[in-house]
């Protein structure tokens, strides 16, 4: 365990330096686009720290590789880069993803180049084994054939991908659901490993990737708490799903069809799979609704709008603060909940998840309530009656403004 932290550390101070510098480059030299109509942010704020997190992963991942079998005295990992190839083609497949979202984050690509070059990314990894190579459907465990684990792979890349590019819409959102999504991500491919399959490959890929991602996103939160120095861009966020989608992949390699004995053991196989769309349920949906709302308008489904979730939120009356914590609450509880299936019976799960459901719908729909009052007082006020400005802040600070009293005009002025 300690050599994951080791590696989530080193990913995490790589990030953090290479993003300051980053930002302060970026300040010196207005590497930042213009403020776009659909922007939360009002201020030229440099959107290349995704390049600092993919420093973050290559530096740690090549740490693991070549300097801790020194520091050890013997290499842990073994296992993992055992296989080289596989390890390349991760390496590679990030490589292609940020260079791609750099060039949309200076450029501007189109749609279907940068789909594109996503399908590229994910084939590679499909191409050196980094893939679904077994499900938990029925009583057995494989997909069907090297097509249909091709198939699946990419889609499940693909999607994941742009699902979290598309919640990044607000400061330190994407980054803090990876650290959550992620945390809880890593508990469950060690303890699968060690409970459900009761092997002892608790170094494995899928971990270690999780590791550096979470200390990638760590290091980089830093700069991109609200309000954000520095923004992660297109590169950070596809780098993130590709990373988060990976790991999920990965994983079905190391569960053994022999080691699953009993129908009771499939759904904790089954979970890790699950386990990074589930808790991209939202942003998944907001996905589709994106896409089905876009070509019923006779538009590209990668163009781009203000109808995004986050910005619902906000349009709700939720601060920028409140908005991202309603969505790290939803991502831990879903993401909690499928870790207690390793521990507790399925009921008690089922009523954690219904609780969590139920106040988290409760602290998002709230402000609907006070705007259904507000609207109720103002339009009473607009009758005649007396006015009441302790519905909503704004009005509260201008009633307060026009009870003060206007200092004296000294050169005649009225105004």
């Amino acid at each position: 365990m300690k050599f994951y932290l080791l590696a989530g550390v080193i990913s995490a101070v790589v990030s953090f330096l290479v993003s300051w510098l980053v930002w302060k480059l970026g300040i010196k030299y207005k590497w930042y686009p213009k403020v776009r109509e659909r922007d939360v942010h009002r201020t030229p704020t440099p959107r290349l720290g995704g390049i600092a997190m993919f420093l973050g992963v290559i530096v740690s991942l090549l740490c693991a590789w070549f300097l801790f079998p020194v520091i050890a005295g013997q290499d842990y990992f073994r296992l993992v880069f055992g296989e080289p190839g596989r390890v390349i083609a991760v390496l590679a497949g990030a490589t292609i993803i940020v260079v791609l979202g750099v060039a949309d984050d200076i450029w501007d690509l189109d749609w279907m180049t940068k789909l594109a070059g996503q399908i590229i990314a994910a084939g590679i990894l499909a191409w050196q084994g980094v893939a679904i190579v077994s499900l938990p459907i029925g009583n057995t465990l494989g997909v069907g054939s090297s097509y249909m684990s091709l198939i699946f792979t990419v889609l499940a890349v693909v999607l994941v991908m742009n699902a979290v590019n598309f919640i990044d819409g607000l400061d330190g959102l994407v980054a803090g659901v990876a650290i959550i999504a992620g945390g809880v991500f890593f508990l469950y491919t060690f303890f699968i490993n060690r409970v459900v399959v009761e092997t002892e490959f608790f170094f494995n890929l899928p971990s270690l990737l999780t590791a550096v991602l979470v200390g990638a996103c760590a290091g980089f939160l830093v700069l991109n708490w609200h309000p954000a120095k520095l923004f992660m861009g297109d590169a950070g966020a596809l780098l993130v799903g590709f990373l988060m989608a990976t790991s999920a992949v990965s994983i079905t390699g190391n569960i053994d069809p022999a080691a699953v004995r009993t129908r009771t053991d499939l759904l904790p196989a089954f979970i890790p799979i699950l386990l990074p769309f589930a808790i991209l349920v939202v942003p998944i949906l907001d996905f589709g609704l994106a896409v089905i709302r876009r070509v019923s308008a006779g538009k590209s489904p990668f163009s781009a709008d203000r109808k995004h979730l986050h910005h619902r939120l906000l349009d709700m009356g939720h601060s920028h603060f409140h908005a991202v914590l309603i969505f790290y609450a939803w991502t831990a509880v879903v993401a909690f909940g499928c870790l207690l299936f390793l521990f507790v019976n399925w009921w008690w799960v089922a009523a954690f998840v219904a609780v969590g459901f139920t106040v988290c719908a409760i602290v998002t729909f709230a402000p609907l309530g006070r705007k259904r009052v507000e609207i109720a007082a103002q339009t009473t006020a607009s009758a005649g009656a007396p006015f009441d400005a302790s519905y909503d802040p704004l009005d509260r600070a201008a009633a307060v403004r026009d009870t003060r009293p206007r200092p004296r005009s000294t050169s005649g002025d009225p105004s």
